[in-house]
């Protein structure tokens, strides 16, 4: 068989579908509803120049190594100081991407005679590491503590670990507040991950612990990302100090990946730092989109994040190229990414708010 043909019908089929995705470099003249840039950090060009400077003041301005090598800097240390100050936890990992987050924690966690719960929604990156364990892995209904609890009743373990998401990426839905309740009563260990809920939700945009006032605790773990609504790229795992001493000694992702860049977390720092500046014209704005969707559409939504459904995929397609005429940026997620075509549509924050209603209006006559 040529080289060049072996996955020739693979990528027709793929085509042929509507699923083929590919990378584009955007017009910047676009308004932009199409990012997980939530707050709209992205542009604010103080906090690169702040970031920098701090960067600037050491002799080096890379990690150089993996951080149980030589790699951790004070850069690293100052910045997970502050998270666990922020948010409360005793310990602070930081990580190259949200990604190898997901995957050190599912990968490290569960061992042989434990079980793996995990929200049938829940991120790529948890449900790929999953496929490296030797435990048991179960999926239940999605953000439904009852079909939690009763997975919890019926298998056998000597622990259970719960992974859920903060806020969904896809669907939007906010986490389910009485799962708290059901790894409370089973002294499971909970992972959150709060990649598109930190920053965003919370009297303080801390995430989805702040919106339900809910204090860390041992088995509680909070993963986040800095490359939303922070503004910058990498990610931090918040827990106790001992399982933060497990992770460092099991989790290969975070053993044998070179460390953080410097500058992407003294820029999340900085982003951080902003957000806590600011966060009640913050939250303020954030209130007033999402009551925008309520009295538009009359749906409500939780976070950022507005899932616009759609007939097919072809539909997505050409409802997005409609939109880009008018101007407007907007995530076209087709299967197998989620299961029904849709607009995934992110009203963030520095768009004037007048602009996202013409917007939404636009989006309104196009559709009804």
């Amino acid at each position: 068989m040529c080289e060049k043909m072996m996955y020739e019908n693979e990528l027709k089929a793929i085509v042929k579908a509507s699923r083929f995705r590919e990378r584009k470099i955007y017009d910047n003249s676009l308004i932009d509803f199409a990012s997980n840039d939530y707050l709209g950090l992205s542009e604010k060009k103080q906090l690169l120049k702040r970031a920098y400077e701090r960067v600037n003041m050491f002799p080096t301005h890379a990690p150089k190594a993996s951080l149980m090598v030589n790699g951790y800097h004070e850069i690293h240390y100052e910045f997970e100081e502050f998270l666990c100050r922020q948010n409360g936890f005793e310990a602070a990992h930081v990580v190259g991407s949200g990604f190898l987050a997901n995957l050190s924690l599912i990968e490290a966690l569960p061992r042989k005679a434990d079980v793996l719960l995990m929200d049938e929604e829940y991120h790529a990156s948890g449900i790929l590491a999953s496929k490296l364990l030797s435990c048991e892995v179960c999926f239940f209904k999605h953000n439904d503590a009852e079909a939690l609890e009763k997975l919890l009743q019926s298998k056998k373990y000597k622990r259970a670990i719960v992974a859920v998401e903060g806020i969904y990426s896809m669907s939007g839905d906010v986490l389910n507040r009485d799962i708290f309740d059901v790894v409370d009563r089973y002294n499971t260990v909970l992972i959150v991950d709060e990649a598109h809920s930190s920053g965003v939700i919370g009297k303080n945009l801390l995430g989805v612990f702040d919106l339900y006032d809910i204090s860390p605790k041992e088995n509680y773990i909070k993963m986040g990302t800095l490359g939303k609504a922070y503004g910058s790229y990498g990610a931090y795992i918040l827990s106790s100090n001992h399982i933060r001493d497990f992770l460092q000694n099991r989790a290969k992702a975070l053993i044998y990946a070179t460390a953080p860049s410097l500058f992407d977390i003294a820029l999340a720092h900085q982003g951080m730092l902003y957000i806590f500046k600011h966060k009640t014209r913050l939250h303020q704005e954030f209130l007033a989109r999402i009551d925008l969707i309520q009295e538009l559409f009359c749906k409500e939504i939780s976070g950022l994040i507005f899932p616009y459904y759609v007939q097919n995929s072809q539909e997505v397609l050409l409802l997005q190229k409609q939109l880009q005429k008018e101007g407007f940026l907007v995530g076209a997620i087709r299967p197998p990414t989620v299961n029904v075509a849709m607009l995934r549509i992110i009203p963030r924050l520095n768009v004037d708010f007048e602009v996202t209603k013409n917007f939404f209006n636009k989006l309104k006559e196009m559709t009804f």
